[in-house]
């Protein structure tokens, strides 16, 4: 896939507030700080296009960019560490819940996972919890250069380990890396593979 346009779109308090669900969408969601903003500007190829924080819970609303006037990016607050008030994270938590559950034009989700961590309750939890709801998801291990190719094996043999204790099968599954643009090239592929299975509806 080429990308020839990536556009902020909009930022929204709630899934209500979000663009009308006539596009096909892919969600990206993780540990706070995992590197969404970092993996949504190298797979648009635009630098700044998400803003970037070394603090760690800096997205706290959902964030929607248009690609090539075609499909939408929404770049969801992440889960896990974060310094901000309990409640303000369990807002944000049903927020994202009520979105991962009710926007019928979200074909997938990307969870990101930091391939330095072992595997991590909070990622496995979350995970399960697409599972049960039948929420379609890839899983994307991020910041792959700072790993020796043996230590990422490893990490992501341990994740795999740690999921087939609960699942029968696991879901696609990519190395990326937003110094080396690792991973670009596969997850653009598959999200272009997806949409040419979407309709308006939501359905295939």
């Amino acid at each position: 896939m080429i990308i020839r346009s990536a556009t902020f779109i909009k930022s929204s308090a709630s899934h209500e507030e979000c663009p009308g669900p006539v596009k096909p969408e892919f969600g990206f969601i993780g540990r706070s700080n995992v590197g969404k903003s970092s993996l949504i500007n190298m797979l648009a190829g635009r630098a700044g296009l998400a803003k970037i924080s070394g603090q760690p819970g800096k997205t706290r609303t959902i964030n929607h960019f248009l690609i090539n006037d075609d499909w939408y990016i929404a770049d969801l607050p992440g889960y896990g560490y974060a310094k901000v008030p309990v409640k303000m994270r369990l807002n944000w938590s049903r927020e994202v819940e009520k979105y991962i559950l009710e926007r019928i034009n979200l074909v997938s989700l990307f969870v990101l996972i930091d391939s330095r961590l072992r595997p991590q309750k909070s990622d496995l939890d979350f995970m399960e919890f697409l599972g049960v709801n039948q929420i379609p998801f890839a899983r994307v291990f991020t910041k792959s250069d700072k790993l020796s190719v043996t230590l990422l094996e490893e990490g992501i043999m341990l994740y795999n380990s740690e999921m087939l204790k609960q699942w029968e099968s696991l879901p696609a599954t990519f190395i990326s890396s937003s110094v080396t643009r690792r991973g670009r090239d596969e997850i653009l592929g598959y999200i272009e593979e997806s949409i040419n299975k979407f309709s308006p509806d939501g359905l295939y």
